[in-house]
């Protein structure tokens, strides 16, 4: 559980740190602001991915699922940062299916916790192995860091892709390749 009491007297203390006066008309509310704020931008630190995982569908199906573009914003551990992007993840059903927000719904939770993106993607990729248990999952994360745009080497627009396999699709070339495949084809 977050500590708000703490969360504010930090803010405050950082206002201070800057030069700033905490008591400035327009900076007064800012730390109980930023306190709820907090709890709704690292609300996954408390959430079990399992929960959205755990409503599935008996399904034949065995071919691949590919839910693409599916939008986050995080937090960098390292500077307290944002950064955001898209995840995109695929699986193999071995006699079960998620519905498909709760794909999104897995992305968000992880996201929404103080982060590396490398982690992030091994995360969500490990919950869909742990509880759909499909033949093999793929995980692509491709996202911006305020970390590299606004501050120390200033290059926005660049991007980091990570990627995470799991299963089948670590033994599977044409699999991986199939999913590259279905990325590029479904600029819609």
């Amino acid at each position: 559980m977050m500590d708000e009491d703490k969360i504010i007297q930090g803010v405050r203390l950082l206002l201070e740190g800057i030069g700033e006066d905490p008591a400035r008309e327009g900076l007064i509310e800012t730390p109980q602001r930023i306190a709820r704020m907090y709890q709704e931008i690292f609300a996954g630190m408390t959430q079990n991915a399992g929960e959205p995982l755990a409503k599935t569908f008996h399904t034949q199906h065995t071919d691949m699922v590919l839910e693409k573009d599916i939008m986050f914003y995080s937090t960098c551990e390292h500077h307290l940062l944002p950064f955001y992007g898209k995840a995109h993840v695929a699986y193999i059903p071995n006699g079960k299916v998620a519905g498909l927000s709760k794909l999104a719904r897995t992305v968000e939770i992880f996201a929404r916790r103080l982060q590396l993106q490398e982690r992030m993607t091994a995360q969500i990729a490990d919950a869909v192995m742990q509880h759909l248990e499909p033949s093999g999952v793929m995980v692509m994360v491709e996202a911006e860091h305020m970390c590299m745009t606004m501050r120390g080497i200033k290059k926005p627009g660049s991007k980091t892709v990570t990627y995470a396999a799991r299963g089948v699709f670590q033994q599977d070339d044409s699999l991986q390749n199939r999913f590259f495949q279905m990325m590029n084809r479904m600029n819609i």
